[in-house]
């Protein structure tokens, strides 16, 4: 049995839809959710979907993934670019990490264009909405399905 798909996401997501909709968009937290676990479904994973603005319990999250996941969706925000914690956590999990960004951070301020969680990730994608979620399941779908 294939274990889920953690989709992490960090402080202020939960206001997606009205915090800067110019920059990320009108999708709600929920719709996001809706959208993952459809093209999860599609491609036979199970995901567990989760938002906090709290560190710890992002970093709590991580450690039941080591053992607990077939990998990890990371949209760590405002953490990316601040949290050695989440990146020594995120350095104990064996199975495939992909960052994910909503928004384009090196088009943006230039305190955004640092990620300590790039460190640990097997991949990184930004800048394509709230679809580089989509991008990242069938990313870690295909490593899954090469492993």
């Amino acid at each position: 049995m294939s274990k889920p798909i953690y989709v992490l996401n960090g402080p202020n997501l939960n206001l997606l839809g009205m915090r800067e909709p110019d920059i990320y968009g009108h999708t709600t937290l929920a719709d996001l959710k809706g959208m993952c676990t459809a093209r999860a479904d599609a491609r036979g994973l199970e995901i567990f979907f989760v938002q906090s603005n709290r560190e710890y319990e992002i970093i709590d999250w991580i450690h039941e993934a080591i053992d607990g996941a077939d990998g990890i969706i990371i949209n760590p925000a405002a953490f990316t670019h601040t949290s050695l914690a989440i990146l020594d956590a995120l350095k104990n999990v064996n199975c495939p990490i992909i960052e994910v960004h909503i928004s384009n951070p090196h088009t943006r301020e230039d305190f955004r264009h640092f990620s300590y969680v790039t460190y640990a990730a097997t991949g990184t994608i930004a800048g394509l909405g709230v679809n580089g979620y989509l991008t990242a399941i069938d990313a870690i779908a295909d490593m899954l399905a090469d492993a």
